[in-house]
């Protein structure tokens, strides 16, 4: 596969994170709609990573640190509410391991919560939509 292909990859899972974050949404599952904004800004974070940087993308949730990576080769500086949004999608990533962590998480968030986080995600990935090369 050549970068192109994996940035499709990328992208497709991507794609698919935010429709399910809006499935979630109506399902009125406030936890889950941030969760899976998080994961579609992610991977497609990734996929932009495959373009910029190489192939082998770390293992790793932090949106921030995958994007600093590959920051300086845009024209255009980044909004610092792009990095605000990935900060706070990051706080939302659920590691399955951790049952305690995602209780209080859930009681963190409410559909007014929910609802600010998908429309700023949808927002972003629009903008990380025309950063491909």
């Amino acid at each position: 596969m050549d970068a192109q292909e994996k940035y499709e990859y990328w992208l497709d899972i991507a794609q698919y994170d935010l429709d399910t974050a809006h499935a979630m949404y109506i399902s009125r599952r406030w936890l889950y709609v941030a969760f899976m904004c998080e994961q579609a800004i992610e991977k497609l974070v990734k996929g932009l990573y495959t373009m910029y940087v190489s192939d082998n993308v770390p293992k790793t949730h932090n949106i921030s640190l995958l994007f600093r990576k590959f920051e300086s080769c845009l024209s255009e500086p980044v909004p610092e509410k792009q990095y605000d949004l990935f900060e706070r999608l990051y706080a939302f990533y659920i590691d399955g391991r951790y049952t305690d962590y995602k209780a209080k998480l859930s009681a963190s968030i409410d559909k007014e919560d929910a609802t600010a986080i998908l429309e700023q995600t949808k927002e972003a990935f629009s903008w990380l939509l025309t950063l491909k090369l």
